[in-house]
Parts: structure tokens; C-alpha cells; sequence
């Protein structure tokens, strides 16, 4: 059975009404499983992760995205976590028998409905991007929405699908195709943000730190703390346990603790090889943030691997 994940971000993370009718629209889609959704009022951001088949899922991911942009005003957004529109960021991600070529062909369907249905621009990345300078998905939001309505002016950054004109309300959306990513934060014991920007500086690839890691230092103000947020882009290459291992290493040269790590969305199994939740400090873990968890038998079964030590919920 072919079945593909959808992890859209909409810029949304406090009002949780709003994120529950999102959550509703793609779980009211036959065919759709909804695995998780979170959302943050600092980043002012919620992330929702649903699989099924390419079908539903496409289907899922409409639902979904067109009730984000009625009822998000991004005239009246705020938030620390970079974006450039309201249905920010729409990654399509194979999972069983499907591959990145179809992964890629259905976000390319996706974002060209998408964008005419609701007359947005969009931006294909990662390996749906037609343009190599939007591989990067920060090359894509560089400005910000803020900056979006001279952006899109410009003709080298003129949307791959949906009109070249700028949309206050709605902003602008990503649309791709990617492998599975890792979302992982670590809450500092300090409310210096130089020190969590630092940090992230010295761990990103982009400025010479590890590889497939992206990272940012951000303030969590409700909390009075800060927090390296990060992406890992190949956890097989790049582990867990080392990115882990890095930012507590750097964290002791500023003699700060770390408070906690947080995950946002699912994890592959094998990622987690040679961790355990203690060991990661995470705040809120359980065996239902494993992807493998979630996905029907597929002969011969599988058991997915308990944790060494007990899980930890909250």
C-alpha cells in the first residue's frame, strides 16, 4: 500500500480554535490519518503531520491549507519562527512505496491547484523545486513576509505557480517533496539569546558547523529562556545523539544548562538508535511520535523497538 506524509505549517501557534478547525478540515478527508499536530505561541506556529495515500492525502492537504488561509490574517501575525506566509511551508514526504519521484509530482499537483484555487503564490523547494536557488527553503524565505511584496517584484523570484502578485492577507506558501526530517529544539537555561544564536551559528552546515543540520538561535519570552531550534535534515548521516552531544558541549563553554530537548512531529525508528529519552532530556515523548507506530503491517511485520528507558508523557 502506497502511503505518504504531509507535515504543512501554518503560521498560527495561539489561538487553538483556529488550529482545531485546520486539524478538522484535513481529518474530515476519507482516507486521511491524522498523526499529530502541535503548536507554539512563541514560534506563533502549528505543525500538523497526516499520511494515507498520495490521493487522500493531496486531498488532505487541500482541506487542510484552504481553511488555514480563511481564517489566518498574516497582517496580524507576529511570531519568532521564520515565514513568509499563512500556509507557510507544505512538505510532501514518501514513506512506503512511494518514491521521491511521485512525492515530487504530487507537490507539484498540489501547488498548482493550490495556487490557482486561491490565487497565492507559490514556491516549489527542496526536490520539487524547478529553480536550484529555491532548493533551500531559506533562500525562499529570505525577507520574510515582511519583505514578500517587493520580493515577488523582483523577476528572478517570480512564483512558480499561482499569480506574481502579492497577497496581504495569505502571504506566500512552500510546496515540496523531501525525505524525512528531524524537528528538534533545545530549551537553554538562560534567557541570553546571543548565547542560543551562538550556539546555532556554530552547529548549522551553512556556516561551518555539522552536516544536514539547520539551526537558529530564537527567544521563548513566555518562558524567559531560549531555545536552539533546529532541522536535521539526514539524521542518518547526521545523528540525534551527536547534535545532541554538540549543542551540550557548546552549551558548557557558556556554563548554561540545557533545560530540556522537545521534538515537533514524528520521528523515524531509527533515529532513535543509541538514545534514549532521558538521555535527550525530552519534555514530552511517547511511542505514538514514532512514525512506524502508525503504519499498517506490511509482511513481514515488524515490531518497533521499546525504548531502553521508560517514556516519558506530558
Amino acid at each position: 500500500m502506497k502511503i505518504i506524509e504531509c507535515v504543512p505549517n501554518f503560521s498560527e501557534g495561539r489561538d487553538k480554535e483556529k488550529v482545531a478547525s485546520i486539524v478538522e478540515a484535513a481529518s474530515g478527508v476519507n482516507g486521511v490519518k491524522i498523526l499529530d499536530f502541535s503548536m507554539d505561541s512563541d514560534h506563533n506556529r502549528s505543525v500538523l503531520t497526516f499520511i494515507g495515500t498520495p490521493e487522500a492525502v493531496e486531498r488532505g492537504a487541500a482541506a487542510a491549507c484552504d481553511r488555514a488561509l480563511a481564517l489566518i490574517d498574516m497582517r496580524k501575525h507576529s511570531g519568532v519562527h521564520p515565514r513568509i506566509g499563512a500556509v507557510d511551508v507544505v512538505p510532501f514526504v514518501p514513506i512506503r512505496d512511494v518514491n521521491m519521484k511521485e512525492a515530487v509530482e504530487i507537490a507539484h499537483s498540489f501547488g498548482r491547484a493550490f495556487g490557482e484555487r486561491n490565487n497565492i503564490p507559490v514556491y516549489f523547494y527542496a526536490e520539487a523545486a524547478l529553480d536550484q536557488k529555491r532548493k533551500e527553503l531559506s533562500h525562499i524565505r529570505r525577507g520574510g513576509y515582511e519583505g514578500l511584496s517587493e520580493t515577488i517584484k523582483d523577476p528572478s523570484w517570480v512564483p512558480d505557480a499561482g499569480p506574481a502578485v502579492f497577497s496581504p492577507r495569505g502571504g506566500a506558501v512552500s510546496v515540496g517533496a523531501r525525505n524525512p526530517l528531524i524537528a528538534f529544539n533545545i530549551n537553554l537555561a538562560t534567557d541570553d539569546l546571543g548565547v542560543a544564536k551562538d550556539i546555532a551559528k556554530s552547529i548549522r552546515y551553512s556556516s561551518g558547523g555539522l552536516k544536514y543540520v539547520k539551526a537558529i538561535g530564537v527567544p521563548l519570552k513566555s518562558r524567559n529562556i531560549v531555545q536552539v531550534s533546529m532541522n536535521l535534515t539526514n539524521y542518518k548521516e547526521t545523528s540525534l545523539r551527536k547534535v545532541f552531544d554538540t549543542v551540550r558541549e557548546k552549551s558548557f563553554e557558556y556554563d548554561v544548562d540545557i533545560l530540556e530537548s522537545e521534538l515537533i512531529g514524528l520521528i523515524p525508528e531509527a533515529a532513535l538508535e543509541n538514545v534514549t529519552v532521558d538521555y535527550l532530556k525530552l519534555a514530552v515523548f511517547s511511542s505514538d511520535r514514532i512514525i512506524e507506530t502508525h503504519l499498517p503491517p506490511d509482511p513481514p511485520s515488524k515490531k518497533v523497538r521499546t525504548l531502553v528507558d521508560p517514556v516519558k508523557t506530558g
